[in-house]
């Protein structure tokens, strides 16, 4: 028998992040700015770093504001959810402002305006809109917010929605001051800012916590087994963030599960298509459809060419990552949790249905879906692609049944040595907040004695209790002004 090789230790990291995605480059640049001398490491297990959710084929790249994605607000009478979220990408674009200005990272690589919209169809939905439009325009979030049932309007904001339309009640509503961010290349700016040592094909297998050495983290890579010590790590691997979390032990999650959802687009790329629509057109989503599956009609600009994508197809695999092993769910699944999944999928009925009718769908179902939002498109201008992968979390509900959860949620150890992030969409939006939240409940002394007044001069929306006109207003445009964006 051979003799196994010891792993061999890498230089110790103060702090270790798990993945390369945008939660661990957000993080990994904050760190650059409050502690420049302490060590960062990041380990990925791809060979390039934003290759799964942060990869701009991957997401819609929205820079969600609450704008546009009517799924935040189901009753028309309620806009906490979509007024949280464009508070949260306000002090977002803060954050990529202030390292901006300081010449960290180059706007026009990764930001551009882009107006958000929201079209639906028929009376009913039509009603449903500017109920919601009456709503948001009283919260200074949304003053900006423009509504319209008049086709000739919608025609000069969306004109591929309303060429070659039959008669038929349509209503929309739109924001000009909307976003398309490639979270891909602001991953790859942000990590290069913060000057972390990125370590690719670095699969992680266990984290370990101990009382006198920190935590331990072992793997693999290319060239054999390896051994990390830190003083923390953060676990931001997407679809795999889970059983990276379990495997440390952390209790929090112990009943916590995930379910694979995936997901496919349509997209052009034939320039004079592309010109005739500048902004993101969201809809309805299907009744029971997950988060992720409401249609939109993008203009998305990659690595310096525009293309149009619309969808998303639901896609069914075990995966939890788009380049994960079909083993991948069912070693997220032990005795603790197998109810909470269970549960979650058997009292979720409509659910399951639309996701098997989605992946029955042939060519000419889901090319009448574009249509219903491109009337005169024509199929031979458009190639499917597959999207990313998300990890829909379910957490343990009344009586313990699973319950589907939207957004996402942070985890940190009792011992505040493991954290993670679980969940997917708006996450990349909403980074700064939460990594700010990370922070400051895993390093409580560096953040009451110093973090938060550096955190608060580059964010200095943090401090607003209650956003006025005059305070958004001028949060936009100033950070307009340092993203390049007017």
């Amino acid at each position: 028998m051979g003799t196994r090789t010891a792993p061999v230790d890498l230089p110790a990291g103060d702090v270790v992040l798990v993945g390369a995605g945008i939660m661990s480059a957000t993080l990994a640049s904050m760190l650059r700015v409050l502690e420049p001398a302490w060590s960062v490491v990041v380990l990925e297990a791809a060979d390039q770093v934003a290759g799964e959710s942060s990869n701009p084929w991957n997401n819609a790249g929205t820079g969600h504001s609450g704008f546009c994605e009517l799924n935040y607000m189901p009753d028309p009478a309620d806009d906490s959810k979509p007024a949280s979220v464009a508070e949260q990408f306000l002090l977002t674009r803060q954050w990529w402002a202030s390292l901006a200005a300081a010449g960290a990272v180059e706007p026009d690589g990764f930001i551009r305006t882009s107006p958000h919209l929201s079209v639906v169809f028929g009376d009913a939905d039509s009603e449903y809109l500017r109920r919601r439009h009456s709503t948001l325009r009283g919260n200074p979030l949304f003053r900006e917010l423009e509504f319209t049932d008049d086709p000739a309007v919608l025609a000069g904001w969306a004109p591929l929605v309303t060429d070659g339309r039959s008669l038929g009640r349509v209503a929309a509503t739109r924001h000009p001051r909307g976003t398309d961010v490639d979270f891909g290349a602001l991953t790859s700016q942000l990590l290069g800012a913060s000057r972390a040592s990125v370590l690719l094909e670095h699969v992680v297998h266990r984290i370990r916590r101990t009382t006198d050495a920190g935590v331990v983290v072992t793997g693999r890579s290319p060239s054999g087994r390896f051994r990390i010590r830190a003083r923390h790590v953060f676990v931001g691997a997407g679809g795999q963030a889970l059983r990276q979390l379990q495997r440390a032990g952390v209790d929090d999650v112990r009943q916590y599960g995930v379910l694979p959802v995936g997901a496919a687009f349509l997209r052009c790329g034939r320039p004079d298509i592309v010109a005739r629509h500048d902004g993101k057109v969201y809809g309805q989503a299907p009744v029971a459809a997950p988060p992720m599956s409401v249609p939109h009609l993008d203009r998305r600009t990659v690595d310096g060419r525009d293309y149009l994508m619309f969808g998303p197809y639901a896609t069914f695999s075990t995966r939890l990552l788009k380049h994960g092993r079909l083993t991948d769910f069912f070693t997220t699944l032990h005795p603790r949790n197998m109810w909470t999944v269970v549960s979650a999928s058997a009292t979720n009925w409509p659910l399951i249905r639309y996701l098997v009718s989605e992946l029955l769908a042939g060519r000419r179902k889901r090319f009448s879906q574009l249509t219903q939002y491109f009337p005169d498109a024509r199929d031979t201008d458009w190639t499917l692609i597959p999207a990313g992968q998300r990890a829909q979390l379910v957490t343990p509900g009344p009586r313990s049944a699973g319950v589907l959860q939207q957004g996402t949620e942070l985890i940190v150890s009792s011992d505040r040595q493991v954290s993670g992030l679980l969940g997917a969409s708006p996450g990349a939006s909403t980074a700064v907040p939460i990594m700010l939240e990370m922070l400051e409940r895993t390093f409580p002394d560096e953040w009451s004695h110093r973090w938060a007044t550096v955190m608060a001069d580059a964010v200095p929306g943090l401090s607003v209790e209650q956003w006025t006109d005059e305070d958004v207003e001028q949060v936009t445009t100033d950070t307009a002004r340092a993203l390049r964006l007017i």
